[in-house]
């Protein structure tokens, strides 16, 4: 075949597959009650929250590395205020800067204080005998996420 006719047989069958394929356009929320309420129809969401200065896309049941949080113990659950996200696979909706706690319910209960590897940094000054080692661990603290709940704020 020329190469004139497979460009014609590619854009005819490329026509037929695109007048047969369905539209399918996600309905766009008329407000944000309704926003959060097809948010939550889906069967997985997000949300971007700030943790410790960071900001973290985190989903339900993850497993959080953050650097050391004082005043924590193993076993408390912290409620995390500052969310600027949620999400799922088709909808997002985004605070300004922040979405009300009110709106949306995240807890992350505390696992365990680790530290991190061993860090180690040489230093050395030419010809003057001077050699210093420091080895160091950074603390970290593990935070395990619970569900994300959206509460009515109709029902107080």
């Amino acid at each position: 075949m020329a190469s004139w006719q497979i460009r014609s047989w590619l854009s005819n069958n490329l026509r037929r597959v695109a007048s047969c394929s369905v539209s399918t356009q996600a309905a766009f929320p008329k407000n944000t009650s309704a926003a959060f309420s097809l948010i939550r129809s889906q069967p997985s969401q997000y949300i971007v929250a700030s943790l410790a200065g960071r900001k973290y896309l985190l989903a339900p049941k993850d497993l959080l590395t953050v650097p050391h949080l004082k005043d924590v113990r193993v076993g408390d659950v912290l409620a995390l205020q500052d969310i600027h996200e949620v999400g799922s696979r088709d909808y997002t909706l985004r605070g300004d800067p922040v979405i009300s706690s009110s709106r949306v319910k995240v807890d992350a209960t505390v696992v365990e204080h680790t530290k991190g590897k061993m860090e180690v940094v040489f230093k050395k000054k030419r010809r003057k005998g001077y050699q210093k080692t420091i080895k160091n661990k950074h603390p970290y603290t593990r935070l395990r996420i619970g569900s994300i709940e959206f509460p009515d704020p109709s029902n107080p």
